[in-house]
């Protein structure tokens, strides 16, 4: 997902580009505003943290990219990409070690588990709104297709 601060910033390009140049497929892709009851439903774990409704409050204060991406070992691709949470400690060459300053205003959500992605893809998709399709480079980009 792009964040709101994300999407303000005009970073929704920056961030598809390099999943897309990695080799990540993008199967679903939408923007919305999340209300704030999905928003609860998403970071339920959060519940009763100092940090939970400042992070309710600033997910739900603009547009978000949610995203369905595929790709072998999409999850931990992915996470090394973004960085770590905290931008500070993310190195230079990561979405939010490029791109962000503060933990609160990071760029990017990212599921951090097979099961975390199950539950928050059907939280934002439906099963419609999930292509299954081949990317033209694949057998160029994973070993044993050629």
């Amino acid at each position: 997902m792009v964040k709101p601060d994300g999407v303000q910033r005009g970073l929704i390009g920056d961030v598809v580009s390099r999943f897309e140049g990695r080799g990540i497929k993008i199967c679903a892709m939408k923007m919305m505003k999340i209300p704030k009851e999905l928003a609860e439903r998403q970071y339920e774990e959060h519940k009763g943290k100092s940090f939970y409704d400042s992070l309710i409050a600033y997910i739900t204060s603009g547009p978000v990219v949610c995203m369905v991406l595929e790709g072998d070992n999409a999850i931990t691709v992915c996470r090394s990409m973004m960085g770590e949470t905290n931008p500070q400690d993310a190195p230079m060459g990561t979405i939010r070690g490029d791109f962000a300053l503060h933990t609160s205003k990071n760029v990017v959500h990212g599921s951090d588990s097979a099961e975390s992605a199950k539950r928050e893809i059907e939280l934002f998709f439906n099963d419609y709104e999930i292509q299954k399709y081949q990317r033209i480079d694949e057998p160029w980009l994973y070993e044993g297709k050629l």
